[in-house]
């Protein structure tokens, strides 16, 4: 992590429901991409699955479809995703799939600016060399003879035992340096995927973990205490410039109320 990410202090927003914090997020990322792009040109985005993560990106289309609204040009935007199943590119599994019904075929797109990561059906044997075209891909869009492009904001959802993309307590992943990793044996089918590591998603500028339920609400407190990320990988998530921990009452609820 960079000396940034592991002094920045986390922000915490806490909305009623998980429709709210939908509705929420989806105005807030809508306007952060628009700032990007009025400083940068383009704007970029790391997309996450899960209920909540499809649900923002809904809000976001029906952000998109209105005309006071419409601030994004979405051809500008390169769109990564922080984990995907490695199932044929069909299956219902993958969050590529969720996106786009959720979003990206709403809305006009650059072909050349969408990564998604590899399915299983795409000429890869194996999740590892997947992977490595994944990590080749980030590196080439970089342009610097960096490993990585401009995160603008990365999304993540978290798991109930606080995992974030497909990074699992006490995994491999949870340790390993590498940008982009295969991740296999997942507690939580399927259970062979790619995902971001922990060097590509703290080099975000903005990390904004979007979690609801009161069935997380255990792994917020710890995360959000000061927990390792070896044990609660949402401890190790944070952005350089901003990390944003975007709550429904229910996932807020264990925390101290001086954190609330």
């Amino acid at each position: 992590m960079t000396s940034g990410a592991d002094e920045q202090i986390p922000d915490v927003v806490i909305e009623p429901d998980a429709e709210q914090l939908a509705r929420s997020v989806a105005a807030a990322l809508v306007a952060r991409l628009a700032a990007a792009q009025a400083v940068h040109g383009t704007a970029s985005v790391v997309l996450t699955g899960g209920g909540i993560g499809t649900a923002v990106l809904q809000r976001v289309a029906e952000l998109a479809a209105e005309p006071e609204h419409a601030v994004v040009d979405w051809s500008g935007v390169d769109v990564w995703w922080g984990d995907e199943r490695f199932v044929p590119v069909d299956d219902p599994e993958r969050n590529e799939l969720g996106a786009k019904e959720a979003l990206l075929d709403r809305v006009v797109t650059d072909p050349e600016r969408v990564h998604p990561m590899p399915s299983s059906d795409a000429g890869f044997d194996e999740p590892e060399d997947a992977a490595a075209w994944y990590a080749e891909e980030l590196a080439a869009a970089a342009g610097d003879g960096g490993p990585l492009p401009r995160f603008d904001v990365l999304l993540l959802g978290m798991g109930p035992e606080g995992h974030v993309a497909s990074i699992f307590p006490e995994s491999p992943a949870a340790r390993d340096e590498r940008p982009v990793v295969a991740v296999r044996n997942c507690p939580k089918p399927p259970p062979t995927r790619v995902s971001l590591g922990f060097p590509a998603i703290t080099s975000a500028e903005e990390v904004w973990l979007l979690v609801s339920g009161e069935g997380k609400a255990d792994a917020v407190a710890r995360a959000l205490s000061g927990a390792e990320p070896m044990r609660v990988p949402a401890a190790g998530a944070r952005g350089v410039r901003a990390t944003r921990w975007l709550l429904d009452a229910a996932a807020a609820s264990k925390l101290p109320v001086s954190d609330a």
